[in-house]
């Protein structure tokens, strides 16, 4: 007889660990809250107008490709991917840069702004090279359990290399001094949670990320990679289950016999739990089983939060491409009203997302817009607070492309804290889970393993290896691995 697994909830992480278990033989039932899969990755279609609720940015496709390839499958076998061409555009006060995917346009660019800084950023690149190798084909798969997981000759030799005491903000600093490009390489690690001089330089590994492997996209949105998962996940047999809300555990002996929603039991031999770890730690456990406490939650560093708008708009809009970064304010002002005194911002940096720019995502001659602008988690969230930024952003986007816009706008959602806890428990409204300092880190991270209770386990984004969508995948993996070696069955 096959043990039986429950997984709760259908993200990345969640899908990833029903994936892998099943793959091994477990009997998998995975449970989400919601009524339909994806987490944060869900879709919403309105009126003809398509929208990827959460994720919008593709990078690492060798992440994606190497997860599909544990189970003998290709990316191609699910989905599509273009490479878009440019990647991405950023406004700044006084200047703009398209991204393109040839560096070679990118780096006349920045010779203009500042001369000799095109060979500095091949030597910038290579170390980030090297860093990617290490940290995403490497640390990233380390469940982070033990100090000696990184008893390992590339970490211990290879210390200073790997830049893991210095900060992003003072390495970027010492190859440039332009700030256009300094912001330009410093943005991939606005999302990691903290400020870039508190962020460990090993993240410059997102710049390879960026700006060597690309920015691509999937065909039909993020949402066909949740679909991919799903069939996936079904070709090895697990059972998916929607609008069934785990709301506690039957526990006997230092184990769960059983998860509870409403109306339903489901036995379980193992419980992985993708669901938000505040959330299951605090609220579904009882206080004798939790890893820990509600003051040890509330002095975690957490990335940001959003406060996102759907538009369907019913004109083309010109100058916009797929994506594009508002950076025409000051960027350490919106970075300190995040993470050092958390505020809604003063006049905040915006992101915006226009995927009908790539595909037929919006009815003919019409747009799909999503605008984020990132802020600190936790802050009082209201109707009045998100139209007033509402009408900040659309006011600063329709001066700066020349172009009227909300006079066009036929359908309209906006999405921020107070939703995020609503369809995700997300603790204190986070959009990106945990902040990647160095304090948060691997084995700095919350457990994997319930300490007490021997067959509970936690993947996503507040466990390894941290926020992102190719983390979350990982970590699903990871915390299927270890399910399966404490269990002494062969590794995945």
């Amino acid at each position: 007889m096959k043990d039986k697994a429950v997984v709760i909830g259908s993200g990345f992480a969640g899908l990833s660990a029903a994936i892998s278990l099943a793959h091994k033989g477990y009997e998998v039932t995975l449970l989400e809250k919601n009524d339909m899969p994806g987490g944060r990755a869900r879709q919403w279609v309105k009126d003809g107008f398509i929208f990827d609720l959460g994720p919008s940015w593709y990078w690492m496709p060798d992440v994606f490709e190497a997860f599909f390839s544990k189970f003998g499958k290709k990316v191609s076998d699910y989905y599509e991917l273009y490479r878009l061409d440019p990647a991405y555009k950023v406004f700044f006060k006084d200047d703009e840069v398209e991204v393109p995917a040839d560096l070679t346009k990118l780096k006349s660019w920045m010779e203009r702004r500042e001369p000799g800084s095109a060979a500095k950023l091949d030597k910038f690149l290579k170390e980030a090279a090297y860093k990617y190798e290490v940290g995403i084909n490497d640390l990233v798969y380390r469940p982070g359990r033990s100090i000696f997981e990184f008893a390992d000759w590339r970490v211990l030799t290879g210390l200073l290399k790997m830049d893991l005491l210095t900060n992003i903000s003072k390495h970027i600093r010492s190859y440039f001094s332009d700030p256009y490009i300094i912001q330009l390489l410093e943005f991939p690690v606005l999302f990691l949670g903290e400020r870039a001089w508190k962020t460990p330089a090993l993240y410059s590994l997102m710049n390879y990320a960026d700006l060597v492997l690309g920015t691509w996209y999937p065909k039909g949105g993020m949402y066909s990679v949740v679909k991919a998962l799903v069939s996936l996940a079904e070709e090895k047999g697990v059972t998916i289950l929607y609008n069934q809300e785990v709301k506690s555990f039957e526990i006997a002996h230092n184990q769960i016999k059983a998860v509870l929603t409403e109306n339903y039991r489901y036995e379980a031999d193992v419980v992985i739990a993708g669901a938000d770890y505040h959330h299951v730690d605090q609220q579904l456990l009882p206080e004798k089983y939790r890893n820990y406490s509600e003051r040890y939650w509330q002095t975690r560093k957490m990335a940001p939060s959003s406060l996102l708008f759907y538009l369907g708009v019913n004109k083309r809009i010109e100058g916009l491409p797929h994506h594009t970064l508002f950076f025409d304010r000051d960027f350490a002002l919106h970075a300190e009203e995040i993470y050092g005194k958390p505020q809604w911002p003063t006049e905040p940096l915006f992101y915006i997302s226009v995927t009908s720019k790539t595909e037929k995502t919006a009815p003919e001659s019409c747009e799909n817009l999503t605008i984020l602008i990132p802020l600190a988690p936790g802050l009082e969230d209201s109707e009045q607070m998100r139209e007033k930024y509402y009408h900040v952003v659309m006011d600063r986007l329709e001066k700066r492309i020349g172009q009227e816009i909300r006079p066009h706008v036929v359908v309209k959602r906006s999405y921020a804290m107070n939703d995020f806890v609503k369809d995700y428990h997300a603790f204190k409204g986070n959009a990106y889970g945990l902040a990647n300092t160095l304090l948060q880190t691997a084995i700095l991270k919350p457990s994997l393993k319930n300490k007490k209770l021997h067959n509970l386990y936690y993947t996503g984004q507040l466990t390894v290896p941290g926020p992102g969508v190719p983390p979350s995948l990982i970590s699903g993996w990871v915390v299927a691995n270890e399910v399966v070696k404490d269990m002494n069955y062969s590794t995945v």
